[in-house]
């Protein structure tokens, strides 16, 4: 499957291969036909990264899922009001060649969707999580709330994030992406055990990030 939001940049690059081709045609020009393969190239390059695999969505309400496709980056220990004090935050790298579709982690209520302009180091050093640009949000579940970020990379100039306050997500639900190289964190509380260290491959939707430890 290709994800609807790179449908618009795949049929550039298909109408701009196909004019190059029979311009290249016409005039007999091998430059042109240098030029029409080259943008050939990228445009398959486009069908690939916004492919859109499909998912075994676990069904386990007590499981936070990834919401990217990637390699976790850090897991650290944080702070936060919204999450209830302690908790650990989980950050993610995604590639220009891993799946760049963003997934909800577990079922509940978003309370807030808020967007923070920022600049743009690239996703995978650590200053990126809070000077980038990102979409952070936050959602109650149950009787616990996480942060899930989108955080912007080198590459990546636009965030795409299709949430609003005070909806209803269900976990697997795509929500949005980050166009080419970028980040996504989830900050999570102390009742949730972490699943996952550094270095380990995601996918979202399907890999376990944590489990909520019922007392």
């Amino acid at each position: 499957m290709i994800s609807p939001y790179g449908l618009k940049f795949i049929g550039i690059g298909l109408v701009l291969t196909a004019i190059l081709v029979l311009w290249s045609a016409s005039r007999d020009s091998l430059t042109l036909l240098v030029i029409s393969i080259i943008v050939c190239i990228l445009t398959l390059f486009l069908i690939y990264f916004y492919r859109n695999p499909i998912r075994n969505i676990p069904t386990d309400e007590d499981l936070i899922l990834s919401v990217a496709d990637g390699r976790v980056l850090s897991v650290v220990d944080i702070e936060s009001d919204y999450i209830g004090g302690r908790g650990k935050k989980v950050s993610i790298f995604l590639s220009i060649l891993d799946p760049h579709m963003n997934r909800i982690p577990t079922s509940g209520r978003l309370e807030y969707v808020k967007y923070v302009p920022g600049k743009f180091f690239k996703a995978f050093q650590d200053k990126a999580s809070e000077e980038n640009e990102h979409t952070e949000i936050g959602l109650a579940f149950g009787t616990s709330r996480i942060i899930l970020k989108q955080i912007a990379g080198i590459l990546a100039r636009r965030i795409v994030c299709n949430l609003k306050p005070q909806q209803h997500v269900k976990a697997g639900e795509i929500f949005g992406l980050i166009h080419f190289g970028s980040r996504a964190e989830l900050f999570l509380p102390e009742n949730i055990e972490v699943l996952v260290k550094r270095g380990d491959r995601v996918k979202a939707g399907e890999s376990l990030i944590g489990r909520i430890i019922r007392k």
